[in-house]
């Protein structure tokens, strides 16, 4: 299977290049292309995952075709044909990990539905009991879940961490009838993935969504949706809270990562084989359950 660690087309400008993504701005459209590269804490790896960005492309596509009578979203296809012309002559490495959307502003907040507590949510509730400044219940273990799924926004960082912010932070950026919908829009799709996933005997811990408005301002979900890029996945059966779960996203790239002496800082540190091996098996099998067949090493 080629790996694709970053396009390099001649003949069209140059994309502007995500920690994962590669993205092609178009006249009324964007392409986007989803490449082998992985990052963790917000800084990309050197050592691409052979195949991952085929996964996660149709692992959106999936959840967009799924979700769009909660939402409307930016996808518009994922056949080559479809592309414009200068696009289409480099087929081999848009297949099955590209697709042309809609174009949007997209809104400066990333929006966090948690269903239970983990990672820099379980460091917060720590220290005094809450999460994006939300008040919880005493007494909750780490991956212990909620009562309710909360809505814990971001900022969005160019370079460096995205910063946990308040739900009224995010109303003071983008206004509190907008961060109101997009708080329940979040929620309810949220609740969607995690029923549909439960069934196939993962739990939707927490995801990221992001949102953005086209020229007439009406909202669209963008970006991508529910990967294990985007989502924290752990195995149902093996679920119990105050102990480390089975995960089917990157987190095993983030375990290993927490164990070296590195600050998490560029440059990042080399990654061995086994760990690029071990996270590949995660994205495949999160794709097998969502998409409901094997991925197809050789597509």
């Amino acid at each position: 299977m080629a790996i694709v660690y970053k396009t390099e087309f001649t003949g069209v400008p140059n994309p502007r290049r995500g920690k994962v993504r590669d993205i092609f701005e178009l006249d009324k459209y964007i392409l986007i292309v989803a490449t082998d590269r992985i990052s963790a804490f917000d800084v990309i790896m050197n050592e691409p995952i052979p195949g991952k960005g085929k996964i996660l492309s149709q692992i959106s596509a999936t959840w967009f075709n799924k979700t769009k009578n909660i939402i409307k979203n930016h996808f518009i296809s994922n056949n080559v044909d479809d592309y414009p012309k200068e696009f289409q002559q480099f087929r081999e490495q848009l297949t099955a990990r590209s697709m042309l959307v809609k174009k949007c502003k997209p809104l400066p907040i990333e929006c966090i539905v948690r269903g239970y507590v983990a990672g820099s949510g379980w460091k917060e509730y720590k220290m005094n009991q809450t999460i994006c400044g939300i008040k919880l219940p005493d007494g909750l273990l780490e991956f212990s879940k909620l009562p309710e799924p909360i809505f814990t926004p971001s900022t969005k960082a160019e370079v460096g961490h995205d910063e946990n912010i308040s739900p009224e932070r995010a109303a003071e950026l983008v206004g509190k009838d907008l961060a109101d919908k997009i708080a329940q829009i979040s929620i309810e799709l949220y609740k969607f993935g995690a029923e549909y996933l439960e069934k196939n005997d993962i739990i939707l811990a927490d995801t990221k969504f992001e949102f953005g408005a086209d020229e007439t301002g009406e909202l669209f979900l963008i970006d991508e949706a529910l990967t294990p890029d985007s989502s924290r996945f752990w195995l149902k059966e093996e679920y119990a809270p105050g102990k480390p779960q089975t995960n089917f996203d990157k987190q095993v790239l983030r375990d290993y990562l927490e164990s070296l002496d590195w600050n998490k800082q560029a440059p990042p540190p080399a990654l061995p084989k086994e760990i690029v091996e071990k996270t590949l098996e995660k994205y495949k099998e999160a794709y097998r359950r969502i998409v409901g067949t094997a991925f197809n090493d050789n597509e």
